[in-house]
């Protein structure tokens, strides 16, 4: 079985790759697959997260091991993947943050002809420099003033 993916760059034009991958690849096959698509190096560190339908980050999949996390290298795409795990989000480059939205769109039968993973179809050019991303905390703000403005600033705990 191939798994048809698209890839989407957070930006605000249109740059987005679809993808045929087989399921029994890994999630490093789909990181090198992700860098050939935008022609990116390949040698900066990247992680898969687990997401869901409203794009909120999961749990890690990291390029290497630094603990106890899941390694890209030994998670096989259909092992992760399933009717509620369709949608991740994919980090390249920690320092200029390359953010991507990935969807599973389709399952196919694999047609021998085919090599895979291949790029299937292509929309925008990668921008020079990584999009700008602002990080916005959710905890309530007003919460925070009011706490801070009550205390003592030189009380110490």
């Amino acid at each position: 079985m191939i798994y048809r993916l698209r890839i989407i760059l957070d930006t605000k034009e249109d740059v987005l790759r679809d993808l045929e991958i087989k399921s029994l690849n890994t999630f490093e096959d789909l990181h090198f697959a992700i860098v050939n698509a935008f022609k990116f190096e390949g040698n900066e560190m990247a992680s898969f997260y687990l997401s869901d339908s409203e794009w909120k980050q999961g749990e890690e999949l990291t390029f290497e091991s630094f603990g106890q996390e899941k390694v890209m290298k030994d998670q096989i795409l259909s092992s992760i993947i399933n009717e509620n795990q369709k949608n991740f989000i994919y980090v390249y480059d920690f320092l200029k943050l390359w953010t991507f939205f990935i969807e599973v769109v389709e399952t196919n039968d694999e047609n021998k002809s085919s090599h895979y993973p291949q790029t299937i179809f292509s929309i925008g050019d990668i921008p020079k420099e990584a999009p700008e991303k602002l990080f916005i905390d959710d905890k309530n703000d007003e919460y925070l003033e009011d706490n801070f403005e009550e205390e003592d600033p030189y009380q110490f705990y």
